[in-house]
């Protein structure tokens, strides 16, 4: 890992278990447990294969590829969500992590307590999100359901607050997975903007998208991943010209 990166991968595999298999069927587990037993073997599935690369402090970084191929895994090892079954990933910054928007939020609690809440398990001192309250409040534009539990909130309401949260409390580095698509059409452009202001104060962006325009605005590189391996690593606009000319 060199001294400026923030994300190293380092010959990085990962293999998912799938389920168990009767190598006799179900009339050899019934007729010969013992037997079937001793067969059985797992079956298991490798998404990624002696992966390898560094994302720069600061750098904004796409990743494309067809559905399947470990675009959300790659998110998910860095976020620490999952472990690698070989290799090492290694991450040096905050992580805030837009997987799934609002998935960590408490349906009991109020819009308000769960920034509270969500800022806290990112790190940060429940003053400091405090002093963000307004700005993050006012970004997910629910100021008039902000004191509701958030178990009456439309799904497009917890994505807002969701994305609000996790760009408002100070990230080093960003994770995104397909969470421009949040609202409607303006306020996917403010979310595209607050992503490329982020960029520009110097967060560390990682975005996994299929839409192109997106990588291409927001991203100066970009990994084109294809089952198991990395097919192609350079400037967005490459990496999108290459993505295209896959056979379908």
């Amino acid at each position: 890992m060199t001294a400026a990166a923030a994300i190293s991968f380092d010959k990085v595999c990962k293999t998912y278990s799938l389920a168990f298999h009767l190598a006799g069927g179900i009339k050899g587990m019934v007729l010969r447990p013992r037997e079937a037993m001793r067969r059985m073997r797992l079956v298991e599935r490798e998404v990624l294969h002696d992966i390898s690369f560094d994302v720069a402090r600061g750098e904004s970084v796409g990743i494309i590829g067809r559905n399947g191929v470990g675009k959300s895994t790659i998110l998910a090892l860095i976020a620490g969500v999952l472990r690698p079954t070989s290799g090492s990933v290694t991450v040096n910054g905050r992580v805030s992590p837009l997987l799934e928007l609002g998935a960590g939020f408490h349906p009991e609690l109020t819009g308000r307590d769960n920034i509270v809440l969500n800022g806290v398990l990112l790190g940060m001192r429940r003053d400091e999100v405090v002093r963000k309250m307004a700005d993050i409040i006012a970004f997910a534009e629910i100021e008039p359901s902000i004191d509701e539990p958030i178990r009456v909130y439309s799904s497009g309401m917890l994505s807002r607050l969701g994305f609000a949260v996790a760009v408002h409390l100070e990230p080093e580095i960003l994770l995104i997975d397909e969470s421009l698509a949040v609202g409607d059409a303006l306020f996917q452009e403010k979310c595209i903007g607050k992503i490329a202001e982020l960029h520009r104060r110097g967060v560390t962006t990682l975005l996994v998208s299929h839409d192109l325009k997106s990588i291409e605005r927001l991203c100066t590189r970009a990994l084109v991943l294809e089952p198991r391996h990395v097919a192609f690593a350079g400037p967005s606009p490459a990496a999108v010209a290459f993505y295209r000319g896959l056979p379908a």
